[in-house]
């Protein structure tokens, strides 16, 4: 049985695409079959893992707006085996506007990847940071939300709001939507800020946030420049260690859900 997963803060420079392309990655080289949804017109996933922004053939913009559009035809193997890719552009910001006079417009993501669900383990969406109509797509075709936390001063603002956004659209569109765990990224064990922080989520969030915590570390940072996943960039670097054991410690919760 798939699962789907939405990758979520409403805070830019969290981790969301790190997070998204780095333990998709660390799960395929596991076996996982893992497909990754781009839903950020930015299309930083699709950079970071080595897919050109110019002249794709499709892209999230018609798995949103063609109702009659096969999946399939928009979904792009990576370099990395067992690691699939629905791409994103700039396009994707004008789905935002012509989906608002689409009826059921909140549930097209939902019934796009229905038609291709069983043929992955996982599948992540990386939302955009802001409350539109792409990210409440994304939440309506999930069933639970990842949240990605920086170990930074402010990394507790607006979670109150992110927590109240999912409680909306568990209200409104998808009564089964949870919360599948906090992870802490950017996290620097020289500083008490950083240690501090992961003891404030902690107490925030309890028993939801992992115990991997994802380092900072600049061959993390360095890798989408390339093209590549941490695995493939740098399989020996403390990142994709942590993201190593961030996957296996994932799956371990899935496995005794």
């Amino acid at each position: 049985m798939s699962k789907a997963i939405a990758i979520f803060n409403q805070k830019g420079g969290v981790g969301k695409t790190t997070t998204n392309i780095n333990l998709g990655a660390s799960l395929a080289a596991f076996g996982k079959k893992i497909l990754m949804l781009d839903i950020d017109p930015q299309g930083n996933t699709t950079s970071g893992i080595g897919i050109s922004k110019k002249n794709l053939e499709y892209t999230m913009y018609d798995l949103l707006i063609d109702s009659d559009f096969d999946t399939h035809e928009a979904i792009i193997h990576t370099a990395v085996s067992n690691l699939d890719l629905v791409p994103a552009n700039v396009d994707l910001a004008g789905a935002e506007i012509e989906l608002v006079q689409i009826s059921g417009r909140e549930k097209r993501l939902r019934d796009a990847i229905a038609r291709i669900r069983d043929e992955y383990d996982f599948i992540f969406i990386d939302c955009p940071p802001s409350l539109g109509l792409l990210t409440i797509n994304s939440l309506c075709a999930v069933e639970s939300v990842l949240i990605p936390i920086q170990c930074e001063f402010y990394a507790l603002e607006g979670v109150s709001q992110l927590i109240s956004t999912i409680d909306l659209v568990k209200k409104s569109f998808n009564p089964d939507l949870e919360i599948e765990g906090v992870v802490l990224s950017m996290f620097d064990g020289r500083t008490n800020l950083s240690i501090q922080v992961v003891q404030e989520v902690k107490k925030y969030f309890g028993s939801k946030v992992y115990s991997t915590v994802i380092p900072r570390n600049i061959r993390l940072a360095e890798a989408p420049g390339f093209g590549m996943a941490i695995t493939e960039y740098d399989p020996k670097s403390k990142g994709a260690k942590a993201y190593k054991k961030f996957a296996k410690e994932f799956l371990e919760r899935e496995g005794s859900k």
